[in-house]
């Protein structure tokens, strides 16, 4: 199982929110790369890259920063989510080395785009889903829709995605535990494989996940919890692997 360790960006700082709120943000560092850095000497396989203030605009604002650790990690997969609207901005971060680019909110209002863009950029498209008790939300979680989380995710089945991120926004940033009964029920309810996001507070928890990964779930990715020193990303990172 993947453990993937979040970078939020916020006005070119890495920051952690709670509740996907912007007025309740914690600042972690003023340089996202040296981060980034931290997490890839602590044994991190991936990154997971998020532009607040575009997932807010509905257009990339952080860019640069996400182009400074995708150069600087050449060799290492990072995924980047927020603010992904069109396939122009797609076709810029993977031509800067950014491996995945996660589409949420437009993947809501518009499946088809979704469907398109994994034919022009196989491989490379992952879904985010964040739900409210089971309900999706967009618009950086301002706005819930009326569409199940697994009925968003059945209509891409066939899609090629390459992964769903499913994100449980009443637990995010509140270090209450992940939601590994909902994560387990979209995993097995699809082909796609899940990475579950949202609440993974300690080893109990990445445990708790690793005995559901048969039913499809893939990765966790891991926020205040290895920013407030919970889960020793190291540590983790020897559990998953049976060491």
């Amino acid at each position: 199982m993947l453990l993937i360790p979040a970078i939020d960006l916020k006005d070119g700082q890495c920051v952690r929110l709670r509740q996907g709120r912007m007025e309740d943000t914690t600042v972690f560092s003023a340089n996202p790369v040296d981060v980034a850095q931290r997490w890839v000497d602590a044994g991190a396989r991936r990154l997971h890259l998020v532009d607040l203030n575009g997932a807010f605009e509905g257009k990339p604002v952080n860019g640069e920063v996400v182009r400074a650790v995708a150069a600087k990690f050449p060799d290492l997969p990072v995924q980047i989510g927020g603010g992904i609207r069109d396939a122009a901005t797609v076709a810029a971060y993977l031509e800067a080395g950014v491996q995945f680019c996660i589409i949420g909110t437009k993947a809501v209002q518009d499946p088809q785009f979704v469907v398109e863009l994994c034919k022009q950029f196989s491989g490379h498209i992952i879904v985010g889903i964040d739900a409210k008790n089971g309900m999706v939300a967009t618009d950086g979680w301002a706005e819930v829709s009326q569409v199940t989380a697994i009925d968003l995710a059945k209509q891409f089945e066939q899609a090629g995605v390459s992964a769903i991120v499913y994100t449980d926004i009443a637990r995010d940033g509140m270090m209450t535990g992940v939601n590994v009964e909902e994560t387990a029920k979209l995993a097995a309810s699809i082909s796609i494989p899940v990475i579950a996001s949202g609440g993974v507070t300690n080893l109990d928890d990445i445990k708790a996940l690793l005995a559901v990964e048969d039913k499809g779930v893939m990765g966790s990715i891991l926020g205040r919890s290895i920013y407030e020193g919970t889960i020793d990303l190291a540590e983790a990172q020897r559990l998953v692997d049976g060491v």
